[in-house]
């Protein structure tokens, strides 16, 4: 063996031909690369499947020859079908059908040869397999490693013996996975792992009972047993745990607090007058979590901190009264919402919790004393006249604005403000990192920072997507708040159902209360795709059509209709959302443009037509709309989808679970987490390779322990030059996240 390390380009190992193509398909450069290229399962059997001998429920692996494939539409679900028939040497045919199956439909050809593995099931009375792993062979390419020879019946060869797990890779159309394990074995026939820097030390790794590194790549690419890749990948994920865990710690280092403005509380100001004006009492919740960001407001470094709490728990009260403690101080507040409809929500909804404090008491349940302070509340937004914009940004510049509510125009160099206090913003599932550092780090002094996520976050996504903000949860509902009830509607039981859907709306308006529709797209020309899959809808609801055949419903259509959509200039949309919450409106069509920050405690039912379309956070988001009175909820998700779909048991479980926490997780087991390092914050794009947020909560728990023990002990690292080099690599070769580092 020679000494080529980690970062040895693959030409000097594998030749120009083959590192070319790899780099090219798969973008692998150096020999740490492609041992990284993880195998995505290793077939335990020891030989090839016969087809004519296949048994159902059996796990089976064989290769065979593509006769025909095609693609069909599905009569009673959305998406399409890919029937591959498939034949061996013994002329025995197998018809595989791959759902949604894009690759299977662009690499299984006919005359393609390939190898199949998966579970055998039934269909029709004939033996099939539903969406098989598989992987092409190239006609010059040798049998697949670590499979014996095989005989017309798939027997093995006399005095063929027992053999090794059988490594399948993530391939493309023109390398094919055994060409990557071939290329993986010369390329450990060549390195000396053993010499190879190791980023998790050896204390470390002792502590947690995991091999060293060079064991574990041997353990996943050549296993002797079915267990070995189990334990090569246990070592792998945690590996990965602690590279992020140093990341987010060299992360905060380089950051450093900040120089932060000191906002105590006054008594006798906007805080103390709003208090005991208050027409209820605040939850158990809200007083705590105020507690401790009045304290962090206080201090000199700058508050980071994540309020996390259910839908309708009072978030925004609690970002309201820090927001008038800052301005109590002498400096300025500013409300950052995703959209132009939540910023309008959001300044309305501060007008009326601030009443005669902030100049009207339109909206307020109670009046203030003549002599009370009073703060201006500005809104700034993109589609304002340029007359209101000119003087929202001379208010905002002389200070006459103490809480300025606004989208990402707040960020704009052109908007400067006097004396900026702090930062709340809202929805951070929805507004990326770049927004939030911009505004925090533009001002010499750095103002405070509250975060608020009506979406709830498992521990471990909020020590990892936000390492640099101290989490905060509001826990609690306020009084006389009753659970919401969920049904899954399914029209495929018949007319019925639909039937009764606008019956109790109906109903709820016959008793006085407002109801929601909700519909997935504006118009019916709109593209939708399907939250999980990524394919094209075509059958959703949307809020034009439904309109007019609403407008004609003999239950629906004597009650008083508007819709809300995000095409609506501003001024439209402010008119209908103002006389929805006066009551003026009985059922609101809208998009999920409803989707937060809207607070009408008179609605009590919501219907979300083609509730399949949305994934399980919208879904949550959408339900707490209603029930944020004392009146009782309904939420009725309609689908129709049919018996047996996979996204039913989505909507089961929204159904099932009122525990955002609950949903969460769900959420991101299909989801998956995002790229956690830069500015994506959901989706399939991942720089993580291994790990998994929520499965591996422990893992990351652990991993974070060591780097702060570790950091305490050695600040510098400067006994962990491997630890060190690591970091340094990844960031290189992570999209985005040596930007995001020196952003954070």
């Amino acid at each position: 063996m020679s000494g080529h390390g980690p970062h040895t380009p693959l030409d000097r190992l594998l030749g120009e031909a083959s590192a070319r193509t790899l780099e090219r398909e798969l973008g692998l450069r150096t020999a740490e690369d492609l041992l990284e290229h993880i195998p995505r399962r290793w077939v335990e059997h020891g030989q090839l499947s016969s087809l004519a001998e296949l048994r159902e429920d059996e796990h089976v692996t064989f290769v065979a020859r593509v006769v025909s494939s095609s693609k069909r539409r599905m009569q009673r679900r959305r998406g399409f079908l890919v029937e591959v028939l498939v034949e061996d040497d013994d002329g025995v045919r197998l018809q595989m059908a791959f759902f949604q199956g894009h690759g299977a439909f662009r690499d299984l050809n006919s005359g393609v040869r390939a190898m199949f593995h998966g579970k055998v099931g039934s269909y029709g009375g004939r033996l099939t397999l539903n969406n098989p792993d598989y992987s092409v062979l190239r006609e010059d390419a040798e049998e697949p490693p670590g499979l014996p020879a095989h005989g017309p019946s798939g027997a093995p060869l006399p005095g063929e013996g027992r053999t090794t797990p059988v490594p399948l890779y993530p391939a493309t159309a023109k390398v094919s996975s055994w060409e990557i394990y071939r290329c993986v074995r010369l390329v450990l026939e060549m390195v000396d792992l053993d010499t190879w820097p190791d980023p998790v030390p050896v204390e470390v790794a002792d502590s947690e009972d995991l091999c060293g590194l060079a064991t574990a790549y041997l353990l996943i690419h050549r296993p002797a047993r079915m267990e070995d890749p189990a334990e090569g990948l246990r070592r792998l994920r945690f590996q990965e745990a602690f590279l992020l865990q140093a990341l987010l710690a060299r992360r905060r280092a380089v950051a450093g607090p900040g120089v932060g403005h000191p906002r105590p509380r006054r008594e006798g100001g906007l805080l103390g007058v709003f208090e005991a004006a208050l027409p209820f009492t605040l939850t158990a919740g809200q007083r705590g979590c105020g507690e401790l960001i009045a304290a962090d407001l206080a201090g000199a470094e700058p508050m980071n901190r994540l309020l996390q709490g259910e839908v309708g728990s009072g978030k925004t009260l609690v970002a309201l009264r820090a927001m008038l403690q800052v301005v109590d101080a002498g400096g300025q507040a500013a409300l950052v919402a995703p959209t132009e409809v939540l910023a309008a929500q959001h300044e309305r909804s501060l007008r009326g919790m601030l009443g005669a404090l902030a100049g009207t008491d339109l909206l307020s349940a109670w009046d203030s004393p003549d002599d009370a302070p009073a703060v201006k509340v500005t809104l700034l937004t993109g589609s304002m006249s340029t007359g209101e914009r000119r003087q929202a940004l001379l208010d905002i510049a002389s200070g006459a604005a103490g809480i300025v509510v606004g989208t990402h125009a707040l960020l704009g160099e052109k908007v400067q403000f006097a004396d900026l206090g702090i930062v709340v913003v809202d929805e951070q599932h929805r507004f990326g990192v770049e927004q939030r550092d911009a505004l925090r780090h533009r001002y010499t002094v750095t103002p405070h920072m509250l975060v608020m996520s009506a979406t709830p976050i498992p521990r471990s996504v909020a020590m990892t997507v936000f390492g640099d903000l101290e989490l905060t949860v509001l826990d609690g509902l306020p009084a006389g708040r009753q659970p919401i009830r969920t049904h899954v509607a399914r029209m495929v039981q018949g007319p019925r159902v639909i039937g009764r859907v606008w019956e109790r709306i109906a109903e709820e308006v016959a008793a006085g209360h407002q109801a929601y529709v909700v519909c997935p797209k504006i118009s019916e020309s709109d593209q939708r795709e399907d939250p999980e899959t990524g394919v094209q809808i075509e059958q959703d609801a949307s809020v034009e059509l439904l309109a007019e055949r609403l407008a004609e419903h003999p239950l629906i259509g004597r009650l008083r209709l508007a819709s809300l959509h995000g095409r609506m200039d501003a001024t439209q949309k402010e008119a209908v959302m103002t006389a929805f919450e006066r009551g003026e409106i009985d059922v609101l069509l809208s998009t999920t443009v409803i989707e937060v920050g809207v607070d009408v405690p008179n609605a009590t039912v919501m219907a979300v037509l083609d509730a399949d379309a949305f994934g399980i956070s919208t879904l949550h988001q959408l339900r707490g709309r209603i029930g944020r009175g004392s009146a009782q909820g309904l939420c009725l998700l309609v689908t129709r989808l049919p018996d047996e779909h996979p996204s039913l048991e989505r909507l089961e479980e929204v159904a099932a679970h009122s525990d955002g926490m609950e949903l969460a997780r769900l959420d991101l087991q299909r989801r998956r987490e995002g790229d956690v390092l830069g500015a994506s914050q959901a989706g399939r794009s991942t720089t993580l390779k291994l790990l998994r947020i929520v499965r591996d909560e422990q893992v990351i728990a652990g991993a974070a322990d060591h780097v702060q023990a570790m950091t305490a002990a050695d600040p510098q690292w400067e006994g962990h030059a491997a630890l060190r080099e690591a970091i340094d690599a990844w960031i290189a070769r992570s999209d985005g996240a040596d930007a995001y580092l020196e952003r954070g």
